[in-house]
């Protein structure tokens, strides 16, 4: 006791423990965009695997700069949210290229661009519906779950809502301009 105080706990990171943090922080992400890249390249093939990395960091480096401008604390839990936004982010991505990959196999001798449209009309209803319920879940994390975990909530529902346009709005248009590219060169 301080003069009728107590301290009850102490949570500061000094400089060079933000640095660890930081340093440690940038090696999970790098090491799951590599793991990913290499697992979707295996699974689909390379184009598909540049594309979905190019969402997933989109969708990290959305969230991290809204919890810059939200001048919220960045600690362990957030990174957790982080990588949780990547993996599922990376779901959806995966259900809209496999749709995309059908969709080739079975209509060949239709456009790319009328390929790609017709997948994710087919995967949108799925899509929003996932959204839909995960993002009610977040929501009830962020307004009723307490401090302790309001930072991970926040980076969540950034993530979610993110995470759900990048599939389509970024990742789709990324395989589609590869593969264009490739289709060009080949001719």
């Amino acid at each position: 006791y301080f003069g009728g105080h107590a301290v009850v706990g102490q949570d500061f990171v000094g400089p060079q423990v933000g640095a660890d943090l930081r340093r440690q922080t940038a090696f999970a992400m790098v090491s799951a965009l590599l793991g990913l890249l290499a697992y979707i390249t295996f699974r689909f093939e390379f184009r598909f695997g540049v594309a979905a990395v190019a969402a997933l960091l989109h969708d990290v480096v959305i969230a991290v700069g809204a919890f810059s401008i939200a001048n919220r604390e960045f600690n362990l839990p957030v990174v957790a949210a982080f990588l949780t936004i990547i993996g599922y982010s990376l779901n959806d991505t995966v259900v809209v290229f496999d749709r995309i990959r059908e969709t080739g196999q079975t209509q060949r001798r239709m456009p790319l661009a009328d390929g790609i449209n017709l997948s994710i009309n087919k995967t949108l209803s799925r899509t929003m519906l996932t959204s839909g319920t995960t993002l009610m879940m977040v929501l009830s994390l962020f307004f009723a779950g307490g401090q302790g975990i309001n930072n991970f909530a926040f980076a969540l529902l950034v993530g979610v809502i993110v995470g759900t346009y990048s599939s389509i709005f970024v990742a789709s248009p990324v395989y589609f301009e590869l593969t264009k590219r490739a289709l060009a060169k080949k001719e």
